[in-house]
């Protein structure tokens, strides 16, 4: 008789620790497929949408008020690519990543390029595809860890296929930032030359693109030695790489 107590207490024990297993498989696949989604869906409508802000503006605001900075404000003015200069899009991929028009999202020669560089010891060199920094800006945030490299990879790849080369840029050029807390190439051209972006010359175009990946430690509006000698290797570049009829290739 105490035998058959024990079973049947044990019973509905092993029938709640089947049920637990089962909500556990069931949150494990149900999810991550709805993350990813959702980010399918994040991407869709900003093909359509022009973002009004990023998450690296909103990190930046958030750590300007973590730090007492109350008066910090974010400068940002959505411009299209047709209200822009033809020597901004141009410029940006001489300066950053000269293969655009041509790869999906990741530049393999540039990836083992510095993957050489680095195995020798030198300065690290980077590889990043302006289709990834777009990624990053837009949907992510600063800062060096495997998670957010994954991420950046898995959206990377979405901009790539739900994008065209051309709204990629136009992003990108919107929401780089050129300044503290200055965001596109609308406030940045506002903020130094007190112009709209359309206005922008070939060596204004260049020098923002200069002042790329470090913002914060060059000044286009009052270039030093270095990026003086960056924006006019960008603007050979640009040339010879077609002017802005190149990025025509990448659509």
């Amino acid at each position: 008789m105490g035998a058959e107590q024990d079973e049947r207490k044990v019973a509905p024990e092993q029938a709640g620790a089947a049920r637990r297993r089962r909500g556990w498989w069931w949150w494990m696949w149900r999810v991550p497929v709805a993350l990813a989604l959702f980010s399918v869906l994040q991407v869709l409508a900003l093909r359509f949408i022009d973002p009004p802000f990023s998450t690296v503006m909103l990190f930046r605001q958030v750590e300007a008020l973590a730090q007492g900075e109350w008066g910090f404000r974010i400068h940002y003015q959505w411009r299209g690519l047709d209200q822009m200069a033809a020597s901004v899009p141009i410029s940006l991929v001489a300066a950053e990543d000269q293969r655009f028009p041509e790869h999906n999202g990741f530049d393999l020669q540039a990836i083992e390029k510095a993957r050489a560089n680095n195995a020798k010891g030198k300065r690290l060199r980077g590889a990043s595809t302006i289709s990834q920094q777009t990624a990053k800006n837009v949907f992510l945030w600063q800062g060096r860890s495997w998670l957010r490299k994954g991420l950046e990879v898995w959206y990377t790849v979405l901009i790539e296929a739900l994008w065209s080369k051309q709204r990629i840029i136009e992003v990108y050029a919107n929401v780089a930032e050129f300044g503290d807390g200055i965001y596109g190439v609308q406030a940045a051209s506002r903020s130094y030359w007190n112009k709209d972006a359309s206005q922008l010359s070939a060596a204004e175009s260049a020098r923002l693109a200069a002042v790329l990946p470090s913002p914060r430690r060059y000044s286009a509006a009052r270039p030093g030695p270095y990026v003086q000698r960056r924006a006019a290797w960008i603007q050979r570049q640009a040339r010879q790489l077609g002017g802005a009829d190149y990025l025509e290739a990448g659509d």
